[in-house]
C-alpha cells in the first residue's frame, strides 16, 4: 500500500469520530422538534456547556496519554452519555445525558478539533495535510447527513417517544467503533519523540511514510528535522497555558485559533442546525418539512465539503476562509431581506431558504509542545460561543424575528475581512517550520503589505537554504538543507 494511501486510511478511521459530533448537529433539531418532546435551549447548551469542560481537559490528556488514548476515552465518555440520553425515563436523565456526551466530545474535540486534527496533522505528509485534516469536516458532514435522513424519518413515521430515542440510540454506534479499533493503529510519532521514544516514533514514521523502511531519505529526514524542532521547543517554547500568554509568537498562535473559532460559531451555522424547526416556523414552514429541509441542505455541506478537502492544499486556508464567509453574508443578506419583505403573517404563500458553507480549521498553527494546550482553549473558545449560540438562538428568533439573521450577515462579513487582514497562509508549510516561516517573533500581525510579502519570501527562501528560519538556531539551520534535499528528492 503506498505511503500516502496508508496514511489517508488511518486520517479516514481516525475521523469516524467526527460522525459522533456531526450527528449531534443533525439530530438535535429532530429532538427538540419532536412532537412528544419540546426543550429547546437546556437540551443544547448542556450538550455544548459540557463540551466545554471536555475540552479544558483534552490538552493536557492529549500530552499526558497520547492522541489514541485520548480519542478512546472521550469514545468512552460519549458512550455512557449516549446510553443515558436514550433510556432517559425523565427530563433530567436526559438532561445529565446530554452533559456527559457533550463533556465526552469536548474531549472528543480531540476527536473534533484538537486530537484527531492534531493526530492526522502529524501523522500526515505536508502536500496532503490540507486534505487528511478536513477529512473531519467531511466526516462531520457524513454525521449531519445520516442525522439528517434519521430525524426526519422517524418523525413522520413516528408518534411516540420513538421520534427521538431512536435517533439518540443511533449516534453510539460510531463511539463503538472508535473505542474498539482505535489502539490498533498508530500513535502520533511527533508525540513518541516528544515523550523520549524515538525509536518507537521513528519506526511509527517510516511505517506511515515508507512502508516500514527507516532509512528512507525522507524518513531519516523528517525524523532528524521533528527531534531538532522538539529539542528546541523543549529549551524555548511555551511549558504551560501561562506561558501561551508570555511567549510572543505562542499567544499570537493562541489568538488566531480562538479568534478562528470564535467567528466560525459566528457564522450562524450552529444555529441553524441547531433550531432549524424553530427558525423555519418562522417563515410557515411545518416541523416535518421543515426537517427534510435540513437533510436536504446536509447533501449540499457534504458537496462543499468535498470540494473543499479536494481543493484545499491547492488554493490554501484563507482563500477558502474568506470565499466561505463572503457567501454566507451574501445568503444571509438574502434570507434577511425574503423574511423582511415576506414575512409568515401576510399568508402570501412566499418563503425564504438558505445555504451555508462550513469551513475546515486545521490544527497546525501551534508547535509540538504547546499544540495540544493551545487547539484546546480554542475549542474552549468555540463551544463558549457554540452555548451562547444555543441559549439565545430560540428566544431571538421568537422576539426579533428576521432581524436576528442581521447579526450573522455583519459577523460574517467582519469575518472575511479579519481573516484577510490577519490570517496567514499555512498551506504545504511543514509543522517543524511553522514558527520559522509564519510564527517567527519579528513576524507581522497584519499579514497583507509589503512587510509580510517581503517577509514570507524571506522565510521561505531561509527554509530552503538551510538557514532554519528565525529563531530556530544555528545548529539547526547548519543540517536543513541535506535534509530538505532528501525530502525533495523523495
Amino acid at each position: 500500500m503506498k505511503p500516502h494511501t496508508y496514511q489517508f486510511l488511518v486520517g479516514v478511521f481516525a475521523s469516524v469520530g467526527s460522525v459522533l459530533y456531526g450527528y449531534d448537529l443533525g439530530v438535535i433539531a429532530g429532538v427538540v422538534g419532536s412532537s412528544s418532546y419540546a426543550e429547546l435551549g437546556a437540551v443544547v447548551s448542556l450538550f455544548t456547556g459540557g463540551a466545554f469542560f471536555g475540552a479544558m481537559f483534552a490538552g493536557p490528556a492529549g500530552d499526558a496519554l497520547g492522541r489514541r488514548l485520548t480519542i478512546m476515552l472521550g469514545a468512552l465518555f460519549f458512550l455512557l452519555g449516549g446510553a443515558i440520553q436514550t433510556a432517559a425515563q425523565t427530563l433530567n436523565y436526559l438532561y445529565a445525558g446530554r452533559a456527559i456526551a457533550g463533556f465526552g466530545v469536548g474531549f472528543l474535540t480531540m476527536i473534533i478539533r484538537v486530537v484527531v486534527a492534531v493526530y492526522q496533522s502529524e501523522i500526515a505528509h505536508p502536500s496532503i495535510r490540507g486534505r487528511v485534516t478536513g477529512l473531519q469536516q467531511f466526516m462531520l458532514g457524513i454525521g449531519a447527513f445520516l442525522a439528517g435522513w434519521i430525524t426526519w424519518g422517524c418523525y413522520t413515521n413516528l408518534t411516540t417517544d420513538g421520534q427521538w430515542r431512536i435517533p439518540l440510540g443511533i449516534q453510539n454506534l460510531p463511539a463503538v467503533v472508535l473505542a474498539a479499533l482505535i489502539l490498533f493503529f498508530p500513535e502520533s510519532p511527533r508525540w513518541l519523540v516528544d515523550r523520549d521514544r524515538a525509536d518507537e516514533g521513528l519506526a511509527t514514521l517510516a511505517r506511515l511514510h515508507a512502508n516500514g523502511d527507516v532509512e528512507d531519505p525522507w524518513v531519516q529526514a523528517e525524523f532528524a528535522s521533528i527531534r531538532d524542532t522538539i529539542n528546541f521547543e523543549h529549551a524555548h517554547e511555551a511549558k504551560s497555558y501561562l506561558e501561551l500568554f508570555r511567549n510572543r509568537t505562542a499567544f499570537r498562535r493562541l489568538f488566531l485559533a480562538m479568534s478562528i473559532q470564535a467567528a466560525t460559531q459566528m457564522t450562524g451555522v450552529s444555529a441553524i442546525q441547531y433550531f432549524s424547526v424553530t427558525i423555519f416556523a418562522q417563515i410557515g414552514i411545518a416541523t416535518d418539512a421543515a426537517l427534510k429541509y435540513q437533510a436536504i441542505n446536509s447533501i449540499l455541506a457534504l458537496v462543499a465539503q468535498a470540494l473543499c478537502m479536494l481543493l484545499i492544499d491547492r488554493f490554501g486556508r484563507r482563500p477558502t476562509l474568506i470565499v466561505g464567509n463572503l457567501v454566507n453574508c451574501v445568503m444571509f443578506v438574502v434570507v434577511t431581506v425574503l423574511l423582511a419583505l415576506y414575512p409568515p403573517d401576510t399568508h402570501s404563500g412566499s418563503t425564504a431558504g438558505w445555504g451555508f458553507i462550513i469551513v475546515i480549521i486545521p490544527a497546525e498553527i501551534f508547535d509540538t509542545h504547546t499544540r495540544s494546550k493551545g487547539v484546546s482553549l480554542a475549542t474552549m473558545t468555540s463551544f463558549a460561543f457554540n452555548t451562547l449560540i444555543g441559549q439565545v438562538t430560540s428566544v431571538a428568533v421568537t422576539a426579533v424575528g428576521w432581524r436576528f439573521f442581521v447579526l450573522f450577515a455583519v459577523c460574517n462579513a467582519s469575518n472575511a475581512l479579519f481573516f484577510y487582514l490577519v490570517l496567514p497562509e499555512t498551506k504545504k508549510v511543514p509543522l517543524e517550520h511553522m514558527g520559522a516561516r509564519v510564527f517567527a517573533p519579528d513576524a507581522p500581525w497584519i499579514f497583507v503589505g509589503r512587510r509580510a510579502a517581503a517577509f514570507r519570501a524571506a522565510a521561505d527562501v531561509g527554509a530552503r537554504d538551510g538557514l532554519g528560519g528565525v529563531g530556530v538556531g544555528k545548529e539547526i539551520g547548519e543540517e536543513r538543507e541535506e535534509r530538505e534535499e532528501g525530502k525533495e528528492e523523495v
